[in-house]
């Protein structure tokens, strides 16, 4: 297993380790010593590097559910001194990271985070006062009472993407991409985009593929070894100060070029509903200008614009291979919305099963199948189990989304078990949104903005197109397997399918509305 990119010279090695290693270990064995509970069970490691060698890069969620299916709903491993606890259940990580969130809140900022630049990134910051003051700024804006004001947005660039499908139904994920991004820099900085390649999706997903790579746990060995990070640049092995110095002016270009063309439209008095428009005509200080161009970055580049897009591409997946499905869910949209309109969130209510098929979305594919680390400030006890402070706590949402507890059969993509036999959502049912969006007081403050825009996306793609799994040579239906990339963040592997409008008459609203 690779654990960094760095290829320290055997000289170097053991000095470097040594040093880092030595006042890790012994205040690691003085906090063994003064607790008489054991850690949770789990697979013994190898002196000084623990389990570092027996955790893959890629598919760890799998690794681990292995793991928590031999040992138990809690389970340790050892990275390095580290303790690393992962929670087999939803229930462990309730009880913990929610119930217990005082002291399950912080995150285990690496140096990476910094040297790449993504110190400004709510996310990823220490729970403390600063991550306190952000994340308040945020939620003012994105609360559900304030994301009603951006309706209008997202129902525009929904028009916008449609109509895009119709013209040129093969770029369905490239449409989606774009409609994302249009809808998060409307939102967050009042500004237009223009065209396939705009410049502020691009510096978007420049940022997004360095935050993958960032933040890829067991990448760099300076995330295990702080100390790592006042090496000089031409030292043997610092080739990571290298990276991340090409890469830091990648990750503020977010922080600072949509942001400088915002104030330049407000100088000039365009003004559109926006969060900058929100904070700046409240701020009274620099650092209230500080915490809303924090509050438009973080939305510009928050944990929501990947989970929807990933979440659209398994929408699309799903539905290609479900014609029963989506024979259902046309039938509602046919009955509560009619031919002459498009659905809104107005509409939702009426419509449960859109909202299960987007419930089933989330759930099917994880979009973050190993939920952000949090990180134990102090000593804990879990059902007899001591969780030592400073240990990394895992939830594993790719096991829960498949634990047959709540969804039985859950290879099989179907919304109907979030459904009563009325047809009304059952609330008993564990909402994959829950996992999803991540846990206690770190749950995602944009997922109500989300969560919007899935379900009026979703019911506005069905209620005009007809989606199918595409044909071989003999004109038979190709069985779409859809994997999931590895990363922080995992999206459906490339595929393909058709796209259809449903009918001259659903082609002829979407072309009248984009126009309008």
């Amino acid at each position: 297993m690779e654990l960094a990119s760095e290829n320290l010279s055997s000289t170097v090695w053991p000095v470097l380790l040594l040093f880092c290693l030595l006042p890790f270990l012994w205040t690691r064995r003085l906090s063994a010593r003064n607790s008489r509970l054991p850690l949770p069970p789990g697979p013994s490691g190898l002196p000084i590097i623990g389990n570092v060698l027996d955790i893959p890069l890629e598919n760890m969620e799998l690794y681990l559910h292995g793991l928590s299916v031999k040992y138990g709903e809690i389970i340790s491993l050892n990275t390095f001194g580290t303790p690393m606890i992962v929670l087999g259940t939803h229930e462990a990580a309730v009880e913990l990271l929610e119930k217990r969130s005082s002291i399950y809140s912080d995150r285990n900022m690496t140096p990476t985070a910094k040297l790449a630049g993504f110190d400004w990134l709510i996310a990823m910051m220490r729970y403390g006062a600063r991550w306190r003051k952000f994340r308040a700024v945020f939620h003012r804006c994105m609360n559900p009472n304030m994301i009603v004001q951006y309706r209008p947005i997202q129902e525009a660039e929904i028009k916008k993407y449609l109509l895009r499908l119709v013209e040129d139904p093969v770029k369905f994920y490239e449409h989606g991409r774009h409609l994302i991004g249009a809808m998060i820099i409307r939102v967050a900085y009042g500004l237009e985009v223009i065209g396939e390649n705009d410049k502020y999706i691009k510096i978007a997903e420049d940022a997004m593929d360095c935050f993958n790579i960032v933040f890829q746990p067991g990448r760099y060995l300076v995330q295990t070894f702080p100390s790592l990070r006042r090496i000089p640049s031409w030292f043997p092995g610092a080739g990571f100060k290298r990276e991340f110095a090409a890469w830091f002016p990648v990750v503020r270009k977010i922080h600072e070029v949509p942001w400088e063309a915002a104030m330049a439209a407000r100088r000039e008095g365009h003004v559109p509903p926006s969060i900058i428009t929100t904070l700046m005509d409240r701020a009274k200080v620099r650092e209230d200008e500080e915490a809303a161009q924090v509050a438009a970055a973080n939305a510009y580049m928050g944990e929501e614009i990947p989970l929807t897009l990933s979440t659209l591409q398994t929408f699309f997946a799903a539905l290609a291979s479900n014609p029963h499905i989506q024979k259902r869910a046309q039938d509602a949209l046919e009955t509560m919305v009619g031919p002459d309109r498009l659905p809104t969130m107005e509409d939702k209510p009426d419509l449960p099963y859109i909202t299960a098929i987007a419930k089933e979305c989330l759930r099917w594919r994880s979009v973050v199948p190993l939920a952000v680390p949090h990180l134990a400030t102090q000593e804990d006890e879990y059902k007899g189990y001591r969780i030592p402070a400073g240990s990394v706590v895992i939830a594993n949402t790719w096991a829960y989304s498949r634990d047959t507890r709540y969804y039985p059969d859950p290879e099989t993509f179907q919304p109907e078990r979030f459904l009563l036999e009325s047809g009304e959502l059952n609330p008993d049912v564990l909402d994959p949104a829950e996992m999803a969006f991540g846990y206690g007081r770190r749950i995602c403050p944009g997922r109500h903005f989300a969560e919007a825009s899935l379900f009026t996306i979703i019911a506005s793609v069905l209620h005009i197109f007809d989606i199918s799994a595409p044909l071989d040579r003999d004109g038979n239906p190709i069985k779409l397997d859809v994997k999931m990339t590895n990363g922080v963040v995992s999206y459906p592997e490339p595929f393909g399918c058709t796209i259809r409008p449903r009918s001259a008459t659903a082609e002829a609203l979407i072309r009248a509305n984009a126009s309008a």
